[in-house]
C-alpha cells in the first residue's frame, strides 16, 4: 500500500517559511561585516546560518507544535507527534561566505512513511523548488520534471567538490562521456529535479544536507539513493538522477 499524500497546507507553509528564512540570509550575503567562525569540525558558520535556523525552529514550533526538529546548528528537538522537520539553514556556507549565489536553504518533513515534504530555496537566485508526497514537484516555472537524457554519455553530473572522490572516479566518468561540474550542494539537487542536469553526487553528507531530496526527486520523476543504492538520508552519501542514468552511474561509482 502506497504512502498517503501530504496535505497541501503543510507543504505551502513549509515553502513560505523557508523563503522567509532565505530572505533573512540576504542581509549578510556579500556584506562587508560578515564574520566567519569555525565549528569544531573546521567547517564555517556565520550569523546568517544561526539566524535562519533559529527563525525556522521558532516558526515551526508555532505552526506545527509537537513536531521534532533536526538542524545543523542547534541540538535536536524531540517531538511527540512522530513527525520530524529536517533543516539546513544554509547549505553551501562556503559558497555563501565567498559571495557565490548558489547556496541554498533546505527543509524537509519526515513522518512514519518517510520524507513527505521537501523544499530547496535559492534566495540569491530568487528560485525555489518544492515537492510534497503525492502532490508533485514544482518551481516558479510550474511543474518540475527530470530530464529524459538516457545515458551517461553527454549527461551533466554535478558534485559539491572532488575532495571526497575515490581515485579514478573522475577519469571513469569522463571515459563514460559524462560532463562533470561542481558548486553542487542543494543547488545541484535542484538542477536535477528541474531537468537542467542529469545527476548530482555528494560522497559526504549529513541527513540535513539531503533531507528534501527523496521526495523532491521522486515527485519529479527521478531517483534519490545513497551510494550503496538505499533510499535513505542516513547513509552518509547522496545521489540524485533523472532515473535513466541512475544504475549506470551507481555501478561506475561503486566500482571506483
Amino acid at each position: 500500500m502506497s504512502a498517503p499524500p501530504i496535505d497541501q497546507p503543510t507543504l505551502d507553509t513549509a515553502v513560505a517559511l523557508l523563503r522567509a528564512a532565505g530572505e533573512r540570509t540576504l542581509r549578510w550575503f556579500r556584506a562587508p561585516d560578515l564574520a566567519v567562525e569555525r565549528k569544531g569540525d573546521g567547517t564555517p558558520v556565520t550569523a546568517a546560518d544561526k539566524d535562519a535556523e533559529r527563525f525556522l525552529r521558532e516558526e515551526l514550533a508555532v505552526a506545527f507544535p509537537g513536531d521534532g526538529v533536526l538542524g545543523e546548528e542547534e541540538p535536536p528537538t524531540a517531538g511527540t507527534t512522530g513527525r520530524r522537520w529536517i533543516l539546513d539553514p544554509i547549505d553551501g556556507t562556503k559558497a555563501f561566505t565567498c559571495g557565490v549565489p548558489l547556496y541554498s536553504n533546505l527543509l524537509a518533513l519526515e513522518d512514519e512513511h518517510g520524507i513527505a515534504v521537501g523544499v530547496v530555496n535559492l534566495p540569491a537566485l530568487g528560485e525555489t523548488v518544492w515537492a510534497g508526497r503525492g502532490l508533485g514537484c514544482w518551481s516558479e516555472r510550474g511543474p518540475a520534471r527530470v530530464s529524459t537524457h538516457p545515458s551517461l554519455a553527454g549527461a551533466y553530473v554535478m558534485s559539491s567538490s572532488l575532495s571526497h572522490w575515490a581515485p579514478g572516479r573522475v577519469a571513469a566518468l569522463e571515459a563514460a562521456g559524462a560532463v562533470l561540474r561542481t558548486w553542487g550542494d542543494g543547488y545541484g539537487f535542484a538542477l536535477v529535479a528541474t531537468g537542467r542536469v542529469e545527476a548530482m553526487v555528494d560522497p559526504s553528507v549529513e541527513p540535513y544536507d539531503v533531507g528534501p531530496m527523496p521526495v523532491l526527486l521522486t515527485e519529479a520523476g527521478g531517483r534519490f539513493t545513497d551510494l550503496q543504492g538505499a533510499v535513505s538520508i542516513e547513509g552518509g552519501t547522496g545521489m540524485a538522477t533523472n532515473g535513466l542514468v541512475h544504475d549506470e552511474l551507481l555501478a561506475l561509482l561503486r566500482a571506483g
